[in-house]
């Protein structure tokens, strides 16, 4: 999807929360696994002692207990300004086992809003033996969200033409895209420079030791996969059992992540096609190609001629946020095919209505979070992109290649990252989790926002790792998909028990 992101849970939790869940029970760890303790034993790294001794002052709110963890914004100066970061515990429903930090992916989902959804985040087995605990990454939500756009601003940002047909419009786009960049360079403060997913990991550590954790059992799915390998890189020792559900490759080039994504999308895309079809007289043709071609030309009628939507020009670039939205959950596939006819025939309230579930934006046209900026500000810091506008003209006439719908709506949207007023800290790199104890990998064959293909390629880079293989549709696979998934993922999780080689389900 756009915006370049490792992303790409939608923000809307209902999304990842949409499947069905396995039966009720507790399993037991066994003796030689790690488990809860009153207090981490993990040293904490020269000078951060104070952020590593801290406790947790939890109260009662909303979903479970919240309270707040005090970390640097800068960790070379730990004696500088700090920042809050927002945490949420559900409690164990039956004899607790430890903690499961979770995070549902971005960069900029809230994990306390995740986590407030426990009973459908993970089954209810593993609901009853852990604590789930999310948190607001640095800069989201309510970890003082970096603020860059006011919604007006950002309305525009969203939906401006993402496909600019000559040397005007890529001008104006380029434009656009730098808008982002300017205001998180006026208004995003510190934080600005600050919100890689390295720094996150090392809150991750700093919220190990105030939970009280030796090691930290974590289930990250989407960007919130690449968070888990960036810890697993950086504190090996102090992972405890970890599930990568959605899997980003963090060595992948800047063409590869455009092309990858792209013929994800594109592969959801025509399958999404092909079920309209099967299912008997589909309203936008009668073949998979036919299908494709109509949703092309609606979104190019689109781009000539928008549909005023509750003040919003429902154009090109809202409409294939909205397109995307839907592609992200198969559930959503029926809603997608009534949305564009109803886009075809001139009303666009059903087509805005999805985009918004992207955009985290209400009817009435609110922001309920910051992901759509948080997004940049850590892709920006994480891989440093081009500021050549002929650089994008390239990459996008590569994907066009590969993924003639997505190609160039996904190569162009990281733009605002060439233009970023601070220079990336991160490379792509692989990470291999060497010294960490096995990670289980989850990969959905038709995946389309994270490919099947990351989540092969970073299980080759970890020897220790095992891979789930969902054969299915959508974004993530656990607690969304099947009992085979679901019961691999419990065994791991409650008792130890690693997935067998290469397990399919």
């Amino acid at each position: 999807m756009p915006q370049r992101s490792r992303r790409l849970v939608p923000t809307v939790i209902a999304l990842l929360c949409a499947g069905s869940l396995a039966g009720c029970g507790l399993v037991q760890r066994d003796s030689g696994t790690p488990s809860a303790t009153t207090s981490s034993t993990a040293a904490a790294p020269r000078g951060l002692e104070k952020f590593y001794a801290q406790t947790l002052d939890w109260a009662n709110c909303e979903g479970g207990e919240c309270a707040e963890l005090e970390v640097p914004v800068d960790y070379a100066n730990p004696d500088g300004e700090t920042l809050r970061i927002a945490v949420l515990r559900a409690p164990a429903k039956g004899k607790r086992a430890g903690s499961l930090v979770v995070n549902p992916g971005g960069p900029g989902g809230s994990g306390v809003e995740y986590a407030r959804y426990a009973d459908f985040i993970v089954t209810p087995k593993v609901r009853r033996a852990y604590d789930v605990v999310g948190f607001d990454p640095r800069g989201v939500g309510q970890s003082e969200p970096i603020d860059c756009l006011d919604g007006e601003q950002l309305d525009t940002f969203l939906g401006f033409d993402p496909t600019p047909d000559d040397a005007r419009e890529k001008k104006d786009f380029a434009k656009n895209a730098k808008t982002m960049a300017d205001g998180c360079a006026k208004n995003g403060g510190s934080l600005t420079a600050h919100m890689s997913t390295v720094e996150a990991a090392k809150d991750m550590d700093v919220l190990r030791a105030a939970l009280g954790e030796d090691r930290l059992d974590y289930l990250g799915k989407s960007y919130g996969t690449f968070l888990g390998a960036t810890y697993a890189e950086q504190f090996p020792k102090n992972v405890g059992r970890f599930v990568l559900d959605g899997v980003v490759a963090p060595d992948l080039t800047s063409q590869e992540f455009t092309d990858g994504q792209a013929k994800g999308f594109e592969l959801a895309t025509r399958t999404w096609a092909t079920s309209c079809v099967d299912g008997g007289s589909c309203p936008l043709g009668s073949t998979e190609d036919a299908v494709v071609a109509e949703l092309q030309r609606i979104l190019k009628v689109l781009d000539k001629e928008p549909i005023e939507v509750d003040g919003i020009r429902l154009g090109e670039g809202w409409a294939t946020l909205g397109v995307g939205a839907a592609l992200y959950d198969q559930s959503k596939w029926k809603s997608l095919t009534e949305a564009l006819v109803d886009a075809r025939d001139g009303e666009g309230r059903a087509l805005m209505a999805l985009a918004n579930l992207y955009a985290d934006r209400t009817g009435n046209g609110e922001y309920r979070g910051n992901i759509m900026e948080a997004i940049y500000a850590v892709n920006c810091l994480d891989r440093q992109e081009s500021s050549d506008p002929a650089d994008y003209d390239t990459a996008a006439a590569k994907a066009e290649k590969v993924a003639p719908v997505w190609g160039e709506f996904i190569a162009r949207s990281s733009m605002s990252c060439g233009y970023w007023p601070v220079k990336a800290t991160g490379t792509p790199h692989p990470i291999d989790a060497k010294g960490a104890a096995p990670i289980v990998l989850v990969g959905t064959t038709r995946d389309p926002a994270t490919p099947y293909e990351w989540a092969t390629r970073v299980h080759e880079q970890m020897p220790d790792s095992r891979l789930i293989t969902f054969e299915g549709d959508g974004h993530t696979a656990y607690t969304r998909s099947n009992d085979c998934v679901d019961g691999a993922v419990d065994a791991y999780l409650l008792d130890g028990t690693l997935p067998g080689e290469d397990l399919r389900c």
